[in-house]
């Protein structure tokens, strides 16, 4: 059985890519930096943001684009901008809790990026049995050992886990370590020939269809 169904944040429980480059741009426009075109953040998206920052605006002060970071995205989550997590999205980790699973969230977001999902008042409250994140793993995505913690804390196998996401770097990690891998198109950055070099055990078009698309995989419905 899949004990475990591990989700992805950005662009996977909340479609994040469009607004992530304005709230960028602005803190950019902040710290007095030219804002970068769409496509440069596209091409990067996914990987770790101050990682990321190096080729969106080449010889960015990083300490000062962090700080002015955390002040422009606590401005966008008190403005209800940025991870706003749909109803059917909310149904949908409950179905899969109500079917026994443990419903877990890890990304390559910083402690400092989580801290509002974090608060007891949010509405995934309650909804996950964990949070994986940079600070409380010692490995990132791509890296298969970013599911470390997760499976010591668990105790399960990789095969009773599954993983979704919307990057060909949560594959790649998914795969690293034996887990089953969704893909999420629904963001519409990614095709799915942006995953041919990995194994996909199934493609979803939005969030609600990851009921199903487990279910199937464990062997519940045709």
């Amino acid at each position: 059985m899949i004990r475990a169904v591990v989700v992805d944040m950005d662009d996977t429980l909340c479609l994040t890519e469009a607004v992530c480059f304005e709230l960028e741009n602005e803190v950019l426009t902040r710290i007095g930096r030219e804002p970068m075109s769409r496509g440069v953040h596209m091409s990067t998206w996914g990987q770790p943001l101050l990682d990321a920052m190096t080729r969106r605006s080449p010889g960015v002060d990083l300490t000062a684009f962090a700080a002015a970071y955390q002040v422009v995205l606590r401005e966008y989550v008190g403005d209800g901008r940025l991870d706003v997590v749909a109803p059917e999205n909310l149904r949908a980790l409950d179905e899969l809790a109500a079917e026994g699973r443990s419903v877990m969230l890890l990304t390559s977001r910083t402690e400092g990026e989580v801290e509002h999902l974090l608060a007891p008042d949010h509405v995934l409250a309650g909804r996950l049995s964990a949070v994986y994140h940079a600070g409380n793993t010692r490995f990132g995505k791509p890296d298969a050992r970013a599911f470390d913690e997760l499976l010591a804390a668990t105790g399960l196998r990789p095969r009773q886990c599954l993983y979704v996401g919307d990057s060909p770097g949560d594959a790649q990690a998914a795969n690293g370590t034996g887990l089953r891998f969704i893909a999420s198109l629904q963001s519409g950055v990614r095709r799915r020939a942006d995953f041919d070099a990995h194994h996909v055990d199934a493609f979803i078009d939005a969030f609600p269809d990851l009921v199903g698309a487990v279910a199937r995989l464990d062997g519940q419905s045709p």
